[in-house]
């Protein structure tokens, strides 16, 4: 199915997996609203642009800085987008954060801080997403396969994590007379940037050890499944996909 005429608001979406997304959309002929929360991503956000411009050049670019973390923020987002797009078929919400510490060591900042990105800026999104995608729209976010794995450590990060699988289960009863789709895709342990800094060489290889080829997860496993929920699988709502090679099983 082609995405030729619509509009794909994607969070975090100049690098890793929102690229790799942003790439699969475009290929499908969708315009691409681009979101990025650090300015230090401006250069990822202007070599993808140029990519993306080079081999699309019929679709449509664009690219906003903010940090989500006030439903201000997020509301303006989608405010822009509108306003230089004219509608919102599409939102995928890749934004999020991890810490991996043993609950003992997590402060009071650090819990605020995990969840102002991983739960309250997604509830946010998905606020907007309700008020302001089309009819027949799709609404997919990005969670994590530790929904899955009950593993210490990562406590506060799959906490934080599992209210989004709560919130889409509403939504997407919300929405279901308007014919939006709303899910999850669940990755397992990516291999990004992201992913190293808090695993040692032994924690990598055991991680890598539980997925399908003895590999991590990687972005070109995940982009494809996001493309799939807003073309051919747009019967699919309310549901959590898990996406990581076997690393759990549900």
């Amino acid at each position: 199915m082609s995405l030729q005429g619509q509009v794909a608001l994607i969070t975090g979406g100049a690098k890793n997996l929102g690229a790799a997304t942003a790439r699969e959309l475009a290929n499908a002929g969708a315009s691409l609203a681009l979101h990025y929360n650090s300015p230090s991503s401006k250069n990822d956000a202007a070599q993808l642009e140029s990519e993306l411009k080079q081999k699309h050049p019929s679709v449509k670019v664009a690219f906003y800085q903010a940090d989500l973390t006030t439903a201000g923020a997020v509301e303006k987002l989608f405010q822009d987008a509108l306003k230089d797009f004219g509608k919102i078929d599409i939102v995928v919400n890749n934004v999020g954060k991890v810490l991996k510490k043993p609950i003992t060591e997590i402060s009071e900042k650090e819990y605020d801080e995990m969840f102002a990105i991983n739960s309250k800026a997604a509830f946010f999104i998905l606020k907007e997403a309700a008020k302001h995608v089309s009819d027949g729209g799709k609404i997919i976010s990005v969670v994590t396969a530790l929904l899955g794995a009950f593993t210490g450590f990562y406590t506060s990060y799959a906490g934080s994590k599992a209210t989004v699988e709560h919130f889409t289960r509403g939504v997407c009863k919300e929405l279901q007379f308007r014919r939006i789709s709303v899910n999850n895709v669940a990755p397992g342990p990516m291999d990004t940037p992201f992913f190293y800094p808090q695993e040692s060489p032994e924690a990598v290889e055991f991680h890598k050890s539980n997925g399908l080829g003895g590999r991590l997860t990687e972005v070109t496993d995940i982009a494809p499944i996001i493309r799939f929920l807003c073309t051919d699988g747009g019967w699919i709502t309310g549901q959590t996909l898990f996406a990581n090679g076997g690393y759990t099983t549900r």
